[in-house]
Order: structure tokens, then C-alpha cells, then sequence
């Protein structure tokens, strides 16, 4: 920029000797450039002083609102990353207590299982055993219906064989009418 001015001051000279030409129609005066640089200056100064502290201002307020949302951001990311472990803790807790519960079923169902098949068996060899004392009570009765009845027949027998001498076909032929009839009446009465 001095180089400029310093050219532009030694155009000046020549023109004030009379030596005109074309180029010098375009460089500014000097009393032209005083005044320009004079102004420059005064804005300069003016910039300086009253609008670079403002700007200045406005760039420390800006940064300091992106630093405290960078920081909030950041807080809210280890925010929601604790968050996110939490639940991956409730949630594993969780799956430890469904597999627990689960289990639990389980080893009840099995338990409650065997107890069914224990009573179940109880019950079986319980309904065996009437049966087979109420197989033994009727095996009784039956046979203290037919010793009653032989008892009977023998006694019948007797009173018949002693009324009449009788001899082995009469005999034979008295039993089976006895045995037919015990037969036709099915209970063995007479």
C-alpha cells in the first residue's frame, strides 16, 4: 500500500511539472488520498472502540451457549447411557426371576406330579384291597351257602336212605333228581 501512495505522490509531481498523461487521469489526487486515509481512520477507530467489543460480545455469548448445550448434550447422553444400563440390569434381573419362577413351576409341577401319582396309587392298591376283601367276604358266603346246602342234602340224604333200602341205580337216581332240582331252583332250597 505505500509503494501505491509513493506512486501516486510522484505522479502528482509530474503533473504539477506539465507532463500529462493518460494513466495520471486515473490515480486519485493527494488531497484525495489524505482525506480517504483521514476517514479510514476515524472508522477504523470508531470500529475499534464501539463495535469490535460488541462483536466480541455477541461471538463470547454465542460460544458460551454452544459450550453449554455441548455440555448439556453431554450430560444427557451419560443420563440416558446410565438409563440404558439400568434397564439392561432390570431387564436381566428380570429374565433371572422368569427362569427362577419357571423353575419353581416346574419343581412344583413335578412334585404336585408325584403326589398325584402316590395318591393315585394309594387309592389303586386301596380299591384292590376292598376288592379282593369283598372277593374273600363273598368266597366266604358262598361257601357257607353251600356247606349249608350240603349240609342239607347230606341231612335229606340221610332221612331218604334211611327210609328206604336202596340199592346203587335208586341211589345214583335220588342224587341227580336232588342235583336238578337244586338246579331248577337256584338256590339250593328244597
Amino acid at each position: 500500500m505505500l509503494a501505491s501512495i509513493v506512486s501516486i505522490l510522484g505522479a502528482e509531481a509530474e503533473a504539477a511539472e506539465g507532463v500529462v498523461n493518460e494513466a495520471e487521469r486515473f490515480y486519485p489526487h493527494i488531497n484525495e488520498l489524505l482525506v480517504g486515509l483521514i476517514a479510514f481512520g476515524i472508522v477504523f477507530f470508531f470500529v475499534k472502540r464501539f463495535a469490535m467489543p460488541k462483536f466480541k460480545q455477541v461471538l463470547e455469548e454465542r460460544e458460551s451457549q454452544i459450550q453449554g448445550n455441548l455440555e448439556k448434550a453431554e450430560e444427557a447422553k451419560r443420563a440416558a447411557d446410565a438409563e440404558l444400563a439400568d434397564y439392561r440390569t432390570q431387564l436381566a434381573g428380570a429374565r433371572d426371576e422368569a427362569n427362577r419362577i419357571i423353575e419353581e413351576a416346574r419343581t412344583t409341577a413335578d412334585q404336585l406330579r408325584k403326589d398325584i401319582q402316590a395318591k393315585a396309587e394309594e387309592e389303586s392298591q386301596a380299591t384292590v384291597a376292598r376288592a379282593q376283601e369283598e372277593i374273600r367276604a363273598e368266597r366266604d358266603r358262598a361257601f357257607e351257602d353251600l356247606r349249608a346246602q350240603v349240609g342239607e342234602i347230606a341231612v335229606l340224604l340221610a332221612g331218604k336212605v334211611v327210609e328206604k333200602e336202596l340199592d346203587q341205580g335208586a341211589h345214583d337216581r335220588l342224587i341227580d333228581e336232588y342235583i336238578d332240582q337244586v338246579a331248577s331252583s337256584g338256590n339250593g332250597s328244597t
